[in-house]
Parts: C-alpha cells; sequence; structure tokens
C-alpha cells in the first residue's frame, strides 16, 4: 500500500491533479482506507491458514453484504433479486464449508473480509460522486498504510524485508494491482452500482483457481463438493448480469 500510494502522488503531481481536498474529505478518506487494510489483512491471513481457492470463492459472499448495505448508504430500497442471488450465495458457500471443514478458520476470515470489502466499496460509490478516484485512492493507500503499521507493532515477529525479485512483485502489486485496480474500480461505480460491481469481481476466483492449480499444483486440489458450490457462486454473476441487462432495456422502452 506504500508503493501504491506513492505510484498515485507521482502520477497525481506528474498529471497535475489536484491532490488537496478539504480537511474533512480527507479524513473520511484514510478511514476507509484503514478499513480497506484490515480486509487485506483478514484477505491474506485467510490464504495462509487454508488456500487460494477457498480464501476467493468465500470473498465471493461481498455481493451478499452490499445487497444489505447498500441500501442504508444509497437510501433506496432493498431489490429482491439481489438478496436472493446473496442467499444462493451463501448456499455455496454453504456447500464448500462442508467439503472443505478442515480450512474453518480460513472461511471466516474470508467471510470477515468480504464484509469489510463490502463496506468499502459501498462507500466509494458515495464518495466518486463529488470527488476524483485517484484523490480517493491516494488518501485511502495512505490510510492503509496508517492501518497495517498499527496491526504491524503488534505482530513483528510476522514482519520479513523483501529479497531479490521479490520487490519486483510488490512493485507490480502495488502499482498495478492495487492502485491502479483500485482507481478503476472507483471510476466504474460513477455509471455501475456497488452490487453489480462486486458481483462483477465475483469472477476473481474463477481466475485465481486455474492460477493456483497451475502453481501450486495438488494444495489447490478440492473435493467435488468445492467446485458444485463454486459454480454455484459464480452463477450469481451471469443471473445478475441477465436481470440488469433486463431492467436496463425496460427502463430504455419506457424512456422512449
Amino acid at each position: 500500500m506504500t508503493i501504491a500510494f506513492i505510484g498515485l502522488v507521482a502520477f497525481m503531481l506528474a498529471t497535475r491533479r489536484p491532490l488537496k481536498g478539504s480537511v474533512s474529505n480527507v479524513v473520511k478518506y484514510v478511514f476507509v482506507g484503514m478499513i480497506t487494510a484490515a480486509h487485506w489483512i483478514f484477505f491474506f491471513e485467510a490464504i495462509k491458514v487454508s488456500n487460494v481457492s477457498i480464501t476467493l470463492t468465500t470473498l465471493a459472499s461481498t455481493s451478499l453484504f452490499v445487497a444489505l448495505i447498500e441500501p442504508v448508504f444509497f437510501k433506496r430500497k432493498i431489490i429482491a433479486y439481489e438478496v436472493v442471488f446473496g442467499l444462493i450465495t451463501i448456499f455455496g458457500l454453504g456447500l464448500i464449508f462442508q467439503a472443505e471443514t478442515e480450512y474453518g478458520l480460513g472461511i471466516l476470515f474470508a467471510l470477515i473480509s468480504a464484509i469489510l470489502a463490502a463496506v468499502f466499496s459501498t462507500i466509494n460509490g458515495i464518495f466518486v460522486r463529488y470527488d476524483k478516484p485517484t484523490k480517493i485512492t491516494a488518501y485511502e493507500m495512505l490510510g492503509g498504510v496508517i492501518g497495517i503499521s498499527a496491526y504491524t507493532l503488534f505482530n513483528t515477529d510476522q514482519v520479513t524485508m523483501p529479497v531479490g525479485i521479490d520487490w519486483l512483485w510488490l512493485l507490480l502489486l502495488g502499482l498495478v494491482c492495487t492502485s491502479m485496480a483500485f482507481v478503476v474500480s472507483i471510476e466504474v461505480m460513477k455509471t455501475l452500482s456497488p452490487f453489480t460491481v462486486s458481483i462483477s469481481i465475483n469472477m476473481e476466483p474463477i481466475y485465481a483457481i486455474i492460477f493456483a492449480l497451475l502453481i501450486f499444483k495438488e494444495d489447490e486440489y478440492m473435493s467435488p463438493l468445492f467446485y458444485a458450490g463454486a459454480t454455484i457462486v459464480m452463477g450469481t454473476i451471469f443471473l445478475n448480469s441477465y436481470f440488469k441487462r433486463k431492467a436496463q432495456k425496460t427502463s430504455e422502452q419506457q424512456t422512449d
């Protein structure tokens, strides 16, 4: 997150984008950055005590939590099918838990990570209405640095300095997979709801499971019931897209 923050500040200075903001807004962004940091702490702890497949599939439950909290933040009615899709996701997760009971702690950590992701994603959907995604992300990364630094003070035994090629991977994670991805995810919320963004990100487990199988091989092999649950979770993505397109067409027809 330090690399992401420095990269964003350098980019904003180079492109002469305003970095200054009101004190109240900056405080809000920094606080949400701390929530983001907590999300990543639980995310990586979940991978540590389970594996990539379990963590990312469980993280797909973010869409359920967004469906529940988005109406509160955006002051709109709850959309029934979003809740239904969220419940379907939970059912899929239930199958995964039954299949992989030895990873219970990892699933719990991933669920906490999902709740935190739902919170900061929804709040960012509000922030982007009145400020630039790059500025929002820069201060949130700063808040993340503060949050993780505070966490590290109580976990000094886990701190190891990067060496050699570790720096290359950290630069890739910080500049591309964190700062750039975060800016884009906030940018698209100018036109898409936090729920649609979160459920679209549910495609991530598919890519991750494939890469994890290629890289970690037998450590990532799961039972058939796991893949059944994962398929159910992924299915909600396509159902959501179908209903969203259908609603959009109906709205356009009514406008015409």
